[in-house]
């Protein structure tokens, strides 16, 4: 989890700096940055007239550029970000939808129970027409959707009984608007009773109930009560303008954060005196201006901060945001982690989809459940204290000029869907690049395998665990009183090892005992090649008469029972320092230490040897000898190996040992090593 986090970081800081590139490219082109100010003037008519559209200022009755220039001026400053979106945002021709309601049920669980917005309803009594036309209709859904106002049809036809216990018994428009200042409380629907239909009337109407919901001044001594006045809310914004009424964008965002935010409209048209204005450090209109606990905040003086609906939205989110927010952009992040998973898995592109399935769900189980005591926790009411200076931290941390440019360049990726995933599937590739190149350089062969191998060895680990879940959840070594497991003689009873072999799983692997080989004393490469090759001549000439036919008896055991390593792997790289070979546990492998050991002077540490496995020099499976520093790893019967030979062997199906098929996974009594003999020759 570590490593997608990390990798999740450095994509947010390659977007970091990828935008950086863009402005400076930007900048290099068309020699102004996002933040610098637009002068009006040398603006168009058009382009005049889409800012007030996106602002929501009305200007039908406004037919000179000098007035709708000025009417820009009035509500703010125009930057060249700002510009550059709202014209965007005109050439997009996407149509937004609009909600057909089925019934009364419908049209309360989404109008009356919605406590956080605003609705236009279009209603169509039975059997007459629209109040407003199919072209015009469109127009104004496209309109109102700029500011978070969602739009519907409610048809008559298909619920008459509840348009006549309303009283609707003509086609009319019906908005629907949060009635009190408290998160949460009831929502008053409104009818239009204008004459005119038209998409400005209709708008304008919108507008001035929206309006209506915000507190307005109108004096300075007004604005000195209510600035120096201290009430539930913590955070307010205020509006400084020579305005009638405020935007439209300013009066859905007070519906969008009802309870947390206090929006305030200072209409300043007709004061004569503003020293009080210059008392708490307002010099200039139209101004945005945050008051704080901690103290003033002047919107749009950092990057990113216009005069628009979703930068303000965005603004306000990232200081007084709701356990919602929250819990979304933890949804978001941790998915955007897991898919770090589909580039780093290495191997069949099956297998990267199962691990991308089970590490979505893993992830979003967890989400959802740790943030269930989160809910509760912050339920009690002892925590108040806490929860404020939580907040408090959030406004202190994206007040900052950083926090600005995380804003702005949410807004950016977020307006490029396009270009966002594309940076994050470059990002995914060059993550598997040098996985996959890591993995090659540590010789790992589960790169190579292919779909229908991935697959194979699935269904294989599935069927372990199905048909032997006790195998498969035994760990070396156990804690047990049975010497003797009735499971083993079952198992081999039903599948003899000549003929079927059981499934087995390997994770026991991992728990077997390991340690590296090595040699009591120091001696150089030839001096040992040279003292090993005397010592087994001489060993073999000795003992040539004794074991000769033990020796034919084992090596036919060996020919049949175990598996040898391939020539390639034959390897176990470190020096040569080499005992006498032989693999069996009694009294001839301790005596061919022992001359190796007279003769070479050079003998293996046998304390660094876990105290229950025998003393051996031979790998059986590969025929060599051990070297010194080699890696090897012991069985539960005592037996040892190299350790690659060995988890070759097992991981191959053959879960027992090659010398004397004790089960792999089963634990036996420890073996007690043999008194040495002594070295005076028989009398």
């Amino acid at each position: 989890m570590w490593v997608k986090l990390c990798c999740l970081l450095l994509y947010f800081l390659a977007l970091f700096v990828l935008a950086r590139v863009f402005e400076a490219v930007a900048w290099y082109e068309s020699g102004f940055l996002a933040t610098q100010l637009v002068d009006p003037v040398a603006l168009s008519f058009r382009k005049l007239r889409t800012i007030l559209e996106c602002r929501g200022l009305g200007h039908s009755g406004l037919p000179e550029k000098k007035d709708v220039r000025e009417l820009v001026e009035k509500s703010g400053d125009l930057m060249e970000g700002e510009l550059y979106s709202a014209l965007k945002e005109e050439e997009a021709s996407e149509s937004v939808s609009s909600t057909n309601f089925s019934g009364e049920m419908h049209f309360y669980e989404l109008v009356e129970d919605t406590k956080d917005g605003i609705w236009l309803v279009q209603v169509i009594a039975n059997g007459r027409s629209p109040l407003v036309g199919k072209v015009h209709w469109e127009k104004m859904v496209k309109k109102v959707s700029r500011f978070g106002i969602r739009t519907g049809t409610f048809n008559c036809s298909s619920d008459p009984r509840y348009c006549k216990r309303r009283g609707w018994l003509k086609s009319t428009l019906i908005m629907s608007v949060p009635q009190t200042s408290t998160s949460k409380g009831k929502v008053m629907l409104k009818e239009y009773s204008g004459r005119k239909i038209e998409v400005e009337h209709i708008f304008k109407w919108i507008t001035a109930h929206a309006a209506s919901r915000i507190k307005t001044i109108y004096s300075s001594e007004h604005l000195k009560e209510e600035w120096n006045k201290s009430d539930q809310y913590r955070v307010k914004i205020y509006l400084f303008a020579n305005l009638d009424q405020p935007p439209a964008f300013f009066s859905a965002l007070s519906v969008k954060f009802t309870g947390r935010v206090e929006f305030i409209f200072v209409n300043v048209e007709d004061w004569d005196n503003k020293s009080y204005m210059a008392e708490i450090g307002i010099y200039k209109t139209p101004s945005y201006i945050l008051r704080t606990p901690e103290g003033i905040y002047r919107y749009g003086n950092n990057t990113g901060e216009f005069i628009s609906l979703r930068a303000m939205d965005s603004f306000l989110r990232s200081l007084q945001p709701e356990v919602n927010d929250l819990f979304v952009l933890s949804l978001v992040l941790v998915n955007l982690m897991a898919w770090m998973d589909l580039f780093i898995t290495q191997g069949a592109t099956i297998k990267r989809f199962v691990v991308l399935i089970s590490t979505l769900g893993t992830y979003n189980s967890l989400l959802i459940i740790s943030w269930l005591p989160v809910l509760g926790f912050l339920q009690l009411p002892y925590l108040d204290s806490f929860y404020e200076y939580s907040l408090k931290l959030f406004r202190y941390s994206n007040t900052t000029t950083l926090a600005s440019w995380v804003r702005a360049d949410w807004m950016f990726y977020s307006s490029h869907p396009a270009l966002f995933l594309s940076t994050y599937l470059g990002h995914g590739l060059l993550i598997d690049y040098f996985e996959k190149k890591r993995r090659r350089n540590n010789n790992m062969d589960e790169v190579n395998a292919n779909n229908l191998e991935w697959l194979s060895s699935l269904w294989d680990w599935y069927t372990s665990y199905l048909f032997h879940p006790i195998a498969s959840f035994q760990h070396f070594p156990f804690d047990s009183d049975w010497d003797e497991d009735p499971d083993l003689f079952l198992e081999r009873l039903a599948f003899p090892d000549l003929w079927l072999h059981p499934l087995i799983p390997t994770d026991y692997i991992k728990n077997l005992p390991m340690w590296r080989f090595q040699c009591l004393g120091a001696h150089s490469d030839e001096e040992m090649l040279e003292t090993l090759a005397d010592s087994e001549s001489d060993s073999d000439s000795e003992n040539k008469e004794v074991f000769s036919s033990d020796r034919e008896v084992s090596e036919d055991d060996e020919l049949s029972t175990c598996h040898r390593c391939s020539e390639g792997e034959r390897r176990c790289g470190a020096e040569a320092c080499s005992c006498a070979s032989h693999y069996c546990h009694h009294e001839p492998c301790e005596r061919k230490a022992r001359s190796y050991s007279s003769a070479g002077d050079l003998e293996p540490d046998w304390s660094a040897w876990p105290s229950d496995m025998l003393h051996c020099t031979e790998c059986v499976v590969c025929l060599e000898n051990f070297a010194k520093g080699c890696l090897l790893m012991g069985l539960p019967c005592g037996h040892v190996f190299h350790q690659n030979c060995i988890v070759k062997w097992l991981a191959g199906g053959r879960h027992c040992c090659p010398v004397c098929r004790w089960a792999s996974y089963k634990k036996k009594q420890p073996y007690t090593h043999p008194q040495p003999l002594s070295s005076e020759p028989p009398s």
